[in-house]
């Protein structure tokens, strides 16, 4: 016998053959039971219960069915493998459950709904759980920035643009601005949630049903806020993965710039933060190493949580606009990973932070050199003297430019010199105590008082009205989540 026929006769004569279900059934029935199963039999009980109130079947029946029903879904997940008799998880449990109560009367379980609008609320049920958890975890990390942002109100740091530095601020300044990033992160989130927690049951393969089903009723029981009311859509429509997808891969990539940020202050170079020896690992032939791996491992992480979510973004481009197990099977455990992925990052990074030293005085020093406090030289020339901003601009530029040839730092100036090198441009002299403004971190800080500017004031008011609106949005997550188990509770009970 030829290699090829071998492998004919191997694979068998009828669906499904022995490699179709090796590489595929087996793994999508593991995603099933790892994933769906709670889910499916939450879906099972709402429409029985919804079946029995619209007088479709008998109360006595569905009395037995919610009991077979319950039964089965004590099943123990890790007995469960694939079995080539049954497609899928779904066709075992019916098995199961007919098995128990009887064929006949476990296929009227399935009146009036597909696997079709089934599958979607599947997934939809387990997305809305992960979206919950991580929004909790976003918003964890929030507090502790604002409880980091508030200690450091007036630790002075240098900022940077285009990796040069830039202008003094303070490390609250700066991590608020994280802090804000974060909330709108949470709130992509909220928004994918209302998306998603809405039911397609009731939509059955395409077209409804002719049964008198009540969708709004199965949307009640199992916790959803609406019914996706067009028909078509509710099994064809695939924008509620493609926005979670897209709210997961904003976050790691907000979280990965920042995180990136890290990376470079925690460097003895830098050596403004100094991470907890918890989080931190020796060299294993470098003694004095000090490697910040749990940074590094959140980058990796959130990097591989922004591709996951990215495959199923792609799974999703340019498939038909219908049912297809582009948008189901093959493509929901790249989200279930992209989750879990993107909360160990944030559970990660709030271990960091909330433990995280700051040497404030070498940071304050770092802050006053580098000439990065010349622009209120302009300021002050242009505000007190009435110099054209640009040619006061002109002149703090010269001076920088000076000190950085001169390998001085604008405190290392008296201020006679300073008044010689203007007077080569304008006739306009300063006073020393308007010198040492100029060459003060504190005084460029606590001058910039702006709405969302770095003074202390400024920051220490948006930290209290941040705390105030994360205290709301996490209760209201907390709300949510009871909220779903109540429902989850309450349908358990039936």
């Amino acid at each position: 016998m030829g290699k090829l026929d071998e492998f004919i006769k191997n694979e068998g004569s009828a669906f499904p053959g022995k490699t179709y279900a090796e590489e595929l059934l087996m793994p999508v029935f593991n995603d099933q039971r790892d994933y769906l199963f709670h889910a499916m039999f939450d879906i099972h009980r709402a429409h029985v219960v919804m079946l029995s109130e619209q007088k479709i079947i008998k109360q006595t029946e569905a009395k037995i069915m919610l009991e077979g029903i319950r039964k089965v879904a004590q099943t123990d997940l890790t007995a469960l493998a694939y079995e080539p008799p049954f497609e899928d998880l779904f066709f075992m449990m019916e098995a199961k459950i007919g098995d128990e109560i009887g064929h006949e009367l476990a296929g009227q379980i399935h009146i009036g709904r597909s696997r079709n609008d089934m599958g979607v609320a599947m997934y939809r049920l387990i997305l809305r759980d992960h979206l919950l958890q991580l929004i909790g975890h976003v918003d964890g990390l929030r507090e502790v920035f604002l409880l980091q942002a508030e200690k450091h109100a007036e630790t002075y740091i240098t900022g940077y643009t285009h990796t040069q530095p830039a202008q003094p601020t303070t490390l609250g300044h700066y991590f608020l601005a994280i802090h804000d990033v974060l909330q709108r992160d949470a709130g992509r989130l909220w928004a994918a949630y209302e998306t998603v927690n809405q039911s397609p049951l009731g939509a059955a393969a395409l077209t409804t049903t002719g049964f008198p089903i009540c969708r709004h009723r199965t949307a009640e029981l199992l916790g959803f806020d609406s019914i996706i009311e067009n028909s078509y859509d509710s099994i064809a429509g695939a924008d509620y993965l493609v926005e979670t997808a897209t709210a997961i891969m904003t976050c790691m990539i907000d979280a990965g710039r920042w995180i990136q940020d890290f990376l470079q202050h925690v460097t003895r170079e830098f050596g403004t933060f100094h991470v907890a020896d918890p989080y931190v690992q020796v060299s294993s032939i470098m003694p004095q190493k000090r490697n910040p791996v749990s940074i590094e491992h959140s980058r990796s992480i959130a990097s591989s949580a922004y591709g996951d979510a990215l495959a199923a973004m792609n799974m999703i481009h340019n498939t038909p606009f219908g049912d297809i197990v582009d948008t189901e099977d093959d493509l929901q455990p790249h989200l279930y990973r992209a989750f879990s992925k993107a909360g160990r990052v944030m559970k990660l990074m709030y271990a960091v932070i909330a433990t995280l030293k700051v040497n404030e005085a070498h940071t304050k020093g770092m802050a006053a050199k580098s000439s990065i406090t010349v622009t209120e030289l302009a300021d002050t020339l242009t505000r007190d003297h009435k110099i054209p901003f640009r040619s006061a601009h002109s002149i703090a530029s010269q001076i920088a430019s000076r000190s950085l040839s001169e390998g001085k730092e604008l405190y290392d100036w008296e201020i006679a010199d300073i008044n010689k090198m203007m007077n080569e441009f304008v006739s306009v002299t300063i006073s020393g105590d308007e010198w040492k403004k100029v060459i003060s971190p504190e005084y460029f800080v606590k001058i910039r008082s702006i709405q969302g500017g770095p003074s202390p004031k400024e920051v220490s008011r948006m930290i209290v009205e941040r705390k105030q609106r994360l205290e709301k949005q996490v209760q209201d997550c907390r709300n949510t989540v009871k909220a779903l188990k109540d429902r989850r509770k309450a349908l358990l009970e039936f």
